[in-house]
This record gives structure tokens, C-alpha cells and sequence, in this order.
């Protein structure tokens, strides 16, 4: 069925871009919790200068050298923020991404389903069909034996589903070759109840009444 092929191929290929998508998205996640891991890391030293500066313990150049450390990380502080915010907006648009890729394998999913319930019906349908045309065998193979079915059979498995075929106009309905008189003759003195068969194509030839004999 082409339409199921078609969805089944867009549903691999949805797979491919949602994993490719979802795996950004964890390595930003990494370089975010890095980040925020960072920022946390200068605030902590931060408020750990503050605290003796605050206390006023040690000497006045010591107090001063905590002082100039304050300024660097309140800098440094100030860059990893501005780089932790970056990361953060990169997450935000690759979770979009994640999310709208999401949506559209439920949606193709779905589709699928009903494709695939149509299919199954179908098939199902086919089933029965074939299960109505067989059922007149036994009756069929009792009429005509079971000799000239298993023929016909073997014609029909070779010829590619036609095993035998009406002669109409000295045309064989298989092959739609004409017949020529040899075979014409040959077919009108033949017995009624005699297997003919065509020539070209080797299927079993029924004679009709428009058969031209």
C-alpha cells in the first residue's frame, strides 16, 4: 500500500530528527547545569569574602585584597550569568524543537493507525472474498475431477493466474492468439469431453459457441 509506505517513511525519518533534536537538547541541558554550577561556585566565594569583610578580621591589606577579590567576582559573577542566560535561551528554543517534533509523531502516528485499521480491513475483506470463491471447489473438483484441477492448477501457477481461457473466434482468450486451421480442425473433431489446450500458451482452451468451429 503506497500511502502506508509513504507514512512509514516519514515516520522513520521523524524518528531520526526527534532523537537528533532530543540529544541537543541534553547536551545543553549539560552545559546549562555546568553553567548555573559555575555562577553558584563565584557566589558562594563571594558571599564568603563578603562575610569576613564584613567581620573586619585581619590586617587593614588584607581586608583590602578581599575588597579587590569582591570586584573580580562580582565581574566574573557578571560573564557567567551573561553566559548561563545564552545557554538557557539556546534550551529553550531546542525544548520548542523537542516539543514540536513531539506533536507531529503523535499526529503521523495516528494516521498510521487509521491507515493501518484500513489496510487490516481491506485485507480482511479480501479474506472472506476469497474465502466465498473457494468454497464451490469440492463441488467444482466433483464435476470435473480432480486430475483436470490439479492441471489447471499448474497452468494457472505458470501462466500467472489464468489457467484456462475461452476460444472465441478462432482467438484463444489466454494468449489472444489466432489459431490456424490445423489446430481448428484438429480442436472440431476432437471428442466434447477431450482437455484442449492452446499451442502458444499451453492454457486449457473451452469452446464456446462462439468459437468459430
Amino acid at each position: 500500500m503506497a500511502q502506508l509506505a509513504a507514512l512509514e517513511a516519514r515516520a522513520s525519518a521523524l524518528d531520526s530528527e526527534l532523537v537528533r533534536a532530543q540529544t541537543a537538547l541534553d547536551d545543553i541541558q549539560r552545559e546549562v547545569s555546568k553553567a548555573e554550577a559555575d555562577v553558584q561556585l563565584v557566589r558562594a566565594r563571594a558571599a564568603r569574602d563578603q562575610s569576613r569583610l564584613d567581620s573586619g578580621t585581619g590586617s587593614a591589606k588584607d581586608l583590602q585584597a578581599i575588597q579587590h577579590e569582591l570586584e573580580s567576582l562580582r565581574r566574573r559573577q557578571s560573564e557567567l550569568e551573561d553566559v548561563e542566560i545564552e545557554i538557557m535561551e539556546r534550551a529553550e528554543t531546542a525544548e520548542s524543537e523537542v516539543a514540536r517534533l513531539t506533536r507531529d509523531r503523535e499526529a503521523l502516528t495516528a494516521e498510521l493507525d487509521e491507515v493501518r485499521a484500513a489496510r487490516d480491513a481491506a485485507l480482511k475483506d479480501l479474506d472472506l472474498e476469497a474465502e466465498t470463491v473457494a468454497r464451490p471447489r469440492p463441488d467444482t473438483v466433483a464435476g470435473v475431477g480432480e486430475d483436470l484441477v490439479t492441471l489447471y492448477e499448474k497452468i494457472r501457477v505458470q501462466s500467472g493466474g489464468l489457467g484456462a481461457a475461452p476460444l472465441r473466434q478462432r482467438r484463444c482468450g489466454g494468449c489472444q492468439l489466432e489459431l490456424n486451421n490445423v489446430d481448428m480442425t484438429r480442436i472440431k473433431s476432437a471428442p466434447a469431453d477431450e482437455v484442449l489446450r492452446c499451442e502458444e500458451c499451453r492454457r486449457i482452451l473451452v469452446r464456446t459457441a462462439e468459437s468459430g468451429l
